[in-house]
């Protein structure tokens, strides 16, 4: 089983191992040290002011977001030094939003259009912080961002409008495979192509300072040299996902959902009191059913409803009794998370602690 479920849990349930967290949180950051990368997690998949905190304690340069309010939530919690990496689009309100925190903490944003980065310098001219910007290529993943012979022409628009262009990020979010080989593909891609868009930028007389890469599946096949900065999130909880494609054990399983079996109605299913409002309803393509169930691996949450989870196991499988506690762990952590308000803490079987999900709902 990944984590000792406490006696007595109000299901369903996201439940955090603290000596896990933390293992996983420091691994990571002496790995970091070690090779020679600074260390921006992406706090996106945690949306939480204490795990935040441990990771910067740990040696963490600052954090990584996905949105202004995103952002704007970890800044109430004391984070100073955040990088909005996504290719934001602004409007009159958001723009309003970023000079704000433009004022009051060290900013970065990506663009990756000669547009967008017109109205990013639009709207924070005259911050009392200067902005940084790096630009967003597109390293694999075919999601944003340009290609790295493009990267001049948006990087040139940014420092136009008045921007401090400092380097460029991607996203290999082609990393997800279930051989090694694809990881380490991604890896050399995501270097291939920020060390060429460096130097196009670089030929343009731009001081490219930051080369911001790395997710967690490619974490172990970074190289330094060309990235020297990396960007993985799920790695602080690890998920169902991450376990099925070799990237953690089940000893590397921060968080799980508690569930209580709530019918038996025979003897190969069960269903408990969990559902897509608790799970989310991500598949994965490397996981079998709505999540694992580390105390039945044979088993497969074969039906996902809002509230209902059914789950069948193999013929001769002991299943569990009513009224009887289960984890799930989720195939994409991220959702989870952002659907609870707030995560409870154990430690050797314990609730010590409930921690807020500060940044739920954060999508703006």
């Amino acid at each position: 089983m990944a984590i000792p479920l406490p006696d007595g849990l109000a299901t369903p349930a996201l439940v955090v191992d603290l000596e896990v967290l933390d293992n996983n949180i420091s691994r990571l950051a002496e790995t970091s040290r070690s090779q020679g990368f600074a260390l921006r997690p992406h706090a996106k998949a945690h949306k939480c002011g204490q795990i935040a905190d441990r990771q910067l304690r740990a040696g963490a340069r600052g954090l990584s977001v996905a949105t202004i309010s995103e952002a704007e939530a970890f800044a109430r919690a004391g984070v100073d030094d955040l990088f909005i990496a996504y290719p934001v689009w602004l409007d009159a309100g958001k723009a309003q939003r970023l000079r704000r925190l433009a004022d009051d903490v060290a900013l970065r944003v990506g663009v990756e259009s000669v547009e967008g980065a017109q109205r990013l310098g639009n709207a924070v001219r005259g911050s009392a912080r200067p902005v940084e910007v790096l630009v967003e290529v597109d390293s694999g993943s075919h999601r944003t961002g340009v290609q790295p012979h493009a990267a001049g022409e948006v990087g040139k628009a940014a420092a136009d409008a008045g921007l401090d262009v400092v380097g460029l990020f991607t996203f290999p979010g082609h990393g997800y495979g279930h051989d090694a080989q694809a990881r380490e593909r991604a890896a050399r891609d995501e270097e291939r192509t920020l060390g060429e868009a460096a130097q196009v930028l670089r030929d343009l007389g731009l001081d490219i300072r930051v080369v911001s890469g790395g997710s967690t599946p490619t974490v172990g096949w970074w190289q330094p040299g060309a990235v020297n900065e990396l960007r993985p999130g799920v790695y602080v909880f690890n998920d169902a996902t991450q376990l099925a494609i070799g990237t953690c054990g089940m000893e590397d399983l921060a968080l799980v959902a508690a569930a209580t079996v709530i019918s038996v109605p025979a003897p190969d299913r069960f269903v408990l009191d969990i559902g897509s409002k608790v799970l989310g309803s991500d598949r994965s393509s490397w996981v079998t059913g709505h999540g694992y169930l580390p105390q039945f691996p044979q088993g497969s949450i074969t039906g996902l409803w809002e509230h209902h989870a059914v789950v069948r196991i193999p013929e001769g499988v002991r299943g569990p009794s009513l009224g009887s506690v289960v984890a799930v762990v989720p195939n994409h952590v991220c959702t989870p998370v952002n659907l609870a308000d707030e995560l409870l803490v154990v430690r050797d079987g314990e609730v010590i602690d409930r921690w807020q999900t500060a940044a739920r709902g954060a999508n703006t």
